[in-house]
């Protein structure tokens, strides 16, 4: 029996090895695609923290190919801390607006005056520093740390989800407590701890470019061989996410009242989307609802009366955030006249000017094709 135990210790380590090297191989071969593959993006040009912080924010909830014009806007307006920092909420809004997911954007100015206050306006490099501001999680605080101060945290996003499940053949759900623990486990083993920015960049990269959501590249994949969900057919199973919960819909009714040159906005409050954005005045209920019938709505009426007409009626737009569906129609009211009671929160706009105010992309859309 000794003999076996042995045997038996010698194997195990002979196991060990070989998944060593298999984890080893792995990284190796991300990294070759990489440096054969990777895009030239601008904040890849770069170890400044704060540059590779602006474009790591952008770049949550976006495409590249949307967010890049976005960073070469706040680099160029912005290409220090302390510019950002002086700045006005409501011009970072404005220039961030059409990005969405605006908190992205408020945190950007509190940051940055924290980074002043605390740190004399030199953006922090690592990671125990970054994991404390606001807007900065576990995977923004790896990317900036291993990029620009070279440090071993692995980076785990969607791409790198997606990659990890089909090659290695992971079932957990990406969204679970237990998948995102099991993925950061392996994420934290493959990490090659010498080129660690290189590597987060170059797995990143891969799962963008290579080992795409649908119809990815397997044909040419370095990595093919040795994918469990390729050599399975299980390519479009994985990853495993769970379904998110019912999207709520909300109806939203735009009312554009204008007196010759103006019309009339207000700016949004905190207790709900869009905080601090302008708008058109405002009506919700509860289902689509139609001229007549919303014309006697109470809402309606206590804000315009009963003499107005409809002079135009737009088409449905719908604008899908995160938790909830919005279903819009924007009407222009003639002979409306608003309450004095709602005035306080309104106020005349050159239309001239309206294009300066930061606005939601919902109003957006409106505004460019009507005005």
């Amino acid at each position: 029996m000794r003999g076996f135990n042995e045997d038996s210790g010698g194997f195990t380590r002979k196991v060990e090895i070989f998944y060593d090297f298999c984890l080893m191989v792995f990284a190796h071969e991300i990294i070759q695609w990489y440096e054969k593959n990777k895009r030239d993006l601008p904040w890849r040009n770069t170890k400044n923290p704060y540059l590779i912080w602006l474009s790591e924010v952008i770049l949550q909830q976006t495409r590249v190919a949307q967010g890049l014009s976005y960073f070469h806007t706040f680099a160029e307006a912005y290409p220090t801390v302390q510019s950002l920092a002086s700045s006005t909420e409501e011009q970072i809004l404005r220039d961030w607006q059409g990005l969405g997911y605006y908190s992205r954007a408020r945190n950007l100015l509190k940051t940055s005056r924290i980074v002043m206050e605390r740190y004399h306006g030199i953006f922090p490099s690592r990671y125990k520093e970054l994991i404390a501001l606001p807007g900065i999680g576990e995977y923004t605080a790896s990317a900036i740390a291993s990029f620009a101060a070279n440090e071993v945290f692995p980076v785990v996003d969607g791409n790198v989800f997606r990659v990890l499940a089909r090659y290695f053949g992971i079932s957990e759900p990406i969204n679970s407590l237990k998948g995102k623990k099991k993925f950061t486990a392996l994420a934290r083993e493959l990490i090659d701890v010498e080129q660690p920015g290189t590597y987060n960049q170059a797995i990143m990269e891969f799962g963008a470019l290579q080992c795409l959501p649908r119809n990815p590249a397997c044909g040419n994949c370095p990595l093919h061989l040795g994918c469990f969900a390729y050599q399975h057919k299980q390519v479009e199973r994985l990853p495993v996410k769970l379904k998110r919960r019912v999207l709520r819909n909300r109806y939203f009714h735009y009312f554009v009242v204008r007196e010759d040159d103006r019309v009339w906005v207000r700016k949004r409050g905190k207790a709900d989307i869009w905080q601090h954005l302008y708008e058109f005045p405002l009506v919700e209920t509860e289902m689509e609802m139609e001229m007549p019938v919303l014309s006697v709505h109470p809402t309606v009426i206590q804000y315009f009366g009963k003499s107005f007409t409809v002079a135009y009626r737009s088409k449905l737009y719908k604008h899908v955030l995160t938790h909830q569906r919005i279903h819009a129609r924007f009407y222009e009211l003639k002979g409306a006249i608003l309450n004095e009671h709602e005035k306080k929160d309104w106020n005349y706009v050159f239309i001239k000017e309206l294009d300066k105010l930061a606005k939601s992309k919902l109003i957006v859309s409106f505004y460019d094709s009507y005005f």
